[in-house]
């Protein structure tokens, strides 16, 4: 289909001049624009968009082959317009963006009743939709094969596009066009690329009739996209005897992670593809190095036969002469540290490469040497990479007692979030990174404060929209009904997305035979893992021991799992500074004798099964507070009590817990038995 706007020129003005009569005259073209399209068989739909005194602008939809001035004269003679009254006629073909917009000046004004019927009539019901965004452009016309060679030589690209070229240009011109024998792939990162090489491809193929429309539409994809099939097949529809470029943009496109994200996206695409590869030129765009998604393009592709379009690598002196051009293109001048790429004779370099090169050059070169005064200012890349994580989530997990571990892996998944965005400002094609995580620590070890803080620190450093933690068990993900397990797992995640999802005793959900609910649910939750993995994050919790056989009770799971984060036990030293932090948060003042009095309790404790770390120091502590308030209401004279008195814990108010001696099991090295 082929969109044309057309400007008529006429000898008289054609609107009445009384308001009456032009009103009358404006809705007339309503029943003028369907009587035509009957006429024609439904293959050519023109309007009135507005008339300005002699010049009258009109848009078509065409079906099939181009509108002449016959058409137009044609149109005229049943909206009763002396054709003999036309100057001149001048018909361009256009975008769907420029038709719509036609559309709606015309609905404004009233030649049309309304834009949706107009595009329901024409079958591009859905492209007015907001769901679907693409861009649309016009080839050049008339330009030959030499310009086009010579441009795959400025490009470098042209050891796969000049024989692709030669074969555009093979043969005659044929006046019917039976279909398209092969269809294209183009692989690289540097969209500006992309855009040259689909333009050029497309301006040769309609130079030979092989499309017989100028204009061609660019769509993007990734994993997350959802692709409304019956809007995609109108823009195919809208695009008949024309080029669709697809570019695929995937968001793990170096092959990390999984595929089932993916396969439904792809499915849609090829579906497409293939359902019109008779009269749509499909154009795929891929970035480099994601093989395994171009398998699957592949895969799904059947009988169609795919030419590869890709840049060349080169070399030296040729990387050289490239970067020259470029700067002769930007009239500056080059010097060595340009060129300092190049030096190795053997590394061979794309055209997105060095284009980036270039320009990071030209950027420093503005900086230092046109515009000096702003040569001591970093760039935006230099100061990320130095950026400390901000928030005051992020201030209370570093004033956390301990933890040196926890923080450490913490602060390595920060990283490596800012690299992938530095990665992605040099070239690389870079990822949003799973970071489901696995927390690991005895009870107390301060894992679901962590896990809070942690979905905090996400939100303020822009890695997650909401920043909420979402704490589920065995009770809130297993049901005791079949079939009912998997839409509870479902819904679990669609709660947290945006937040995190911590999974305490995650081990809990290990039946002890295959099949059964927990199996279920960690089967659900490895597919949702993959799916949640751009707006959410998962956190498993546990004692280690029993951590450990959870992970290996499910590969799948395992693989999916970024970070492991330890929780050591608290040594009594820590466990003092806990309790320090505790009073000092509640305007409490410890004793000095305090101190001498809490290490031995604390080292004691260690060596308890049920020592409740943090915990433990926290119930002292409370036990404690409790204790000074009796000791306080019984003293001999309340009324003296100070200030000083209410707010301080003294070494009495410190109390061991008695502990029976079958719990002591943390023994380290070699203890005798007790005689009996």
């Amino acid at each position: 289909m082929r969109f044309i706007k057309i400007e008529v020129e006429s000898l008289n003005k054609l609107l009445p001049a009384d308001r009456e009569e032009r009103g009358d005259y404006v809705r007339s073209f309503h029943g003028v624009s369907d009587a035509f399209y009957r006429n024609g068989g439904k293959e050519l739909f023109i309007f009135v968009s507005e008339i300005k005194n002699r010049r009258v602008v009109l848009g078509a939809f065409c079906k099939n082959g181009m509108v002449d001035s016959s058409n137009v004269r044609a149109f005229f003679e049943i909206a009763e317009i002396d054709k003999d009254e036309v100057l001149e006629i001048k018909i361009q073909e256009t975008t769907f963006n420029t038709i719509s917009h036609l559309l709606r000046t015309a609905e404004r004004i009233d030649y049309i009743q309304e834009c949706s019927e107009i595009l329901e009539q024409v079958g591009l019901e859905g492209l007015g939709s907001s769901r679907l965004s693409f861009d649309e452009s016009i080839c050049r016309a008339g330009v030959t094969k030499d310009t086009l060679i010579k441009e795959t030589q400025k490009l470098l690209c042209e050891e796969q596009f000049v024989p692709e070229l030669e074969r555009i240009y093979a043969g005659n011109v044929r006046e019917v066009r039976l279909g398209h024998p092969v269809h294209y792939l183009i692989q690289t990162d540097d969209a500006k690329v992309r855009a040259k090489m689909v333009e050029m491809l497309v301006t040769a193929l309609h130079a030979n009739r092989r499309v017989e429309n100028s204009r061609y539409t660019e769509i993007s994809f990734n994993a997350s996209s959802s692709v409304y099939e019956s809007i995609y097949n109108n823009l195919y529809e809208a695009n008949s005897d024309g080029a669709v470029a697809v570019a695929y943009n995937s968001a793990d496109a170096t092959d990390g992670g999984y595929i089932d994200a993916r396969l439904e996206v792809i499915t849609s695409i090829c579906d497409t593809m293939r359902e019109h590869k008779r009269d749509v030129l499909t154009i795929l765009c891929l970035p480099r190095a994601c093989e395994k998604v171009k398998s699957l393009f592949m895969e799904r592709l059947g009988v169609v036969t795919i030419v590869e379009l890709n840049e060349d690598t080169v070399f030296g002196e040729k990387a050289k002469a490239y970067l020259r051009g470029l700067a002769k293109a930007n009239k500056v001048k080059p010097d060595r540290s340009l060129y300092k790429c190049a030096a190795d004779p053997e590394k061979g370099h794309l055209t997105a490469d060095l284009n980036r090169v270039f320009d990071e050059w030209l950027d420093k070169n503005m900086r230092t040497q046109v515009y000096s005064q702003y040569a001591g200012l970093e760039t935006v890349s230099k100061k990320l990479a130095t950026k400390k994580a901000r928030g005051s989530a992020f201030s209370e997990l570093e004033a956390m007692i301990g933890l040196a571990e926890s923080k450490a892996v913490i602060n390595q998944a920060l990283d490596f979030y800012k690299a992938q965005k530095l990665f992605r400002d040099k070239g690389f094609a870079s990822e949003r990174p799973a970071m489901h995580m696995v927390f690991t620590g005895n009870p107390g070890t301060a894992k679901t404060s962590v896990a809070r803080l942690f979905a905090r620190i996400m939100k303020e450093n822009g890695l997650l929209s909401k920043g909420n933690l979402y704490e589920v068990g065995r009770a809130d993900l297993v049901d005791r009904y079949v079939g009912g397990t998997a839409p509870r797992v479902r819904q679990k995640f669609k709660d947290a997305k945006g937040s995190v999802l911590f999974i305490d005793e995650a081990y809990s959900l290990v039946d002890g035979d295959v099949g059964l609910y927990g199996d279920e649910a960690i089967n659900t939750i490895v597919q949702e893992m993959e799916n949640a993995r751009e707006d959410m994050v998962v956190i498993f919790a546990g004692y280690p021991d029993k951590m450990k056989g959870f992970l290996q009770s499910n590969p799948g799971l395992r693989s999916r799992i970024a970070f492991h984060v330890p929780f050591s036990d608290y040594d009594s030293d820590e466990l003092f500074q806990i309790t320090q932090l505790m009073a000092t948060n509640q305007g409490v003042t410890l004793g000095s004798d305090v101190r001498d009095k809490l290490l031995p309790i604390y080292k004691s404790a260690m060596t308890q099964s049920d020592f409740g770390n943090g915990r433990f120091a926290r119930n002292l502590f409370e036990k404690a507070k409790l204790k000074q308030a009796s000791r306080l209401v019984h003293t001999d004279d309340v009324d003296a009590l100070t200030r000083g008195d209410i707010t301080t814990l003294i070494a009495d108010d410190f109390e061991a817990p008695s502990v029976g001696a079958e719990s002591t099991v943390r023994k380290i090295g070699f203890t005798p038995q007790s005689e009996n």
